[in-house]
């Protein structure tokens, strides 16, 4: 079965300019559209895509309410893919938190368009780790550490979780720790779990927040 992917943008030339690139893509289909955040939720609902593809600003409802909206309505939600001009962007870091599954440059070449979509819906993170790094030195918020500490990991998960923060995939971790990809989805469910983070997103950044994962 293909990924189906939902683009809500303002823009009608960048809707068609991702759908040209995504509906090139044999197991990729476009399956609708919107203008605006504020129509998310019944076209979620009516169309049951596994990845929103969304602007984190629009005019009506931006990103970020939009991310929260279909998160607290929707059972068994899709995956949000925020797609933004500026990387460094207090919105984009405000719709990770709100519980967006990465992020998107809108300047992406179409590889990594359809790139960042596959890794998406395969409930992967998608993190420019530099880009939020940043981002969470200059907007995050108090408490990560407490959190981070009362957490509890074990050695293993906390290995794992700064290898999550530098972007890697569970293949890419499973290789680095030399264990198989079964043990790290264990892991990571682990840390999520801990943590209270709904996904890996999330973890990472109560990681940069908490400064347990420090810039190098």
């Amino acid at each position: 079965m293909p990924v189906t992917v939902l683009l809500v943008d303002d823009e009608p030339l960048v809707r068609a300019g991702l759908r040209a690139v995504l509906d090139a893509q044999p197991d990729i289909e476009v399956v609708g559209e919107a203008a605006d955040g504020a129509a998310v939720i019944p076209l979620v609902r009516q169309l049951r895509p596994d990845v929103v593809a969304m602007d984190v600003r629009m005019p009506l409802l931006d990103g970020i309410e939009a991310t929260k909206a279909v998160l607290k309505s929707i059972d068994e939600p899709p995956k949000i893919l925020v797609v933004t001009t500026f990387e460094n962007d207090e919105y984009v870091y405000r719709a990770l938190r709100a519980g967006a599954d990465g992020f998107l440059l809108k300047r992406a070449r179409p590889s990594e368009i359809v790139h960042a979509v596959r890794l998406v819906a395969e409930g992967e993170t998608l993190l420019f780790p530099t880009a939020v790094r940043s981002l969470a030195a200059e907007y995050g918020s108090s408490g990560a550490r407490a959190r981070l500490e009362r957490a509890a990991l074990t050695e293993r998960e906390e290995a794992v979780l700064r290898l999550m923060a530098r972007g890697l995939t569970n293949a890419e971790i499973a290789a680095e720790i030399f264990v198989g990809t079964e043990t790290v989805k264990s892991h990571v469910s682990a840390v999520l779990s801990k943590l209270g983070a709904r996904d890996r997103t999330q973890a990472v950044i109560a990681a940069y927040e908490s400064g347990f994962v420090v810039p190098t």
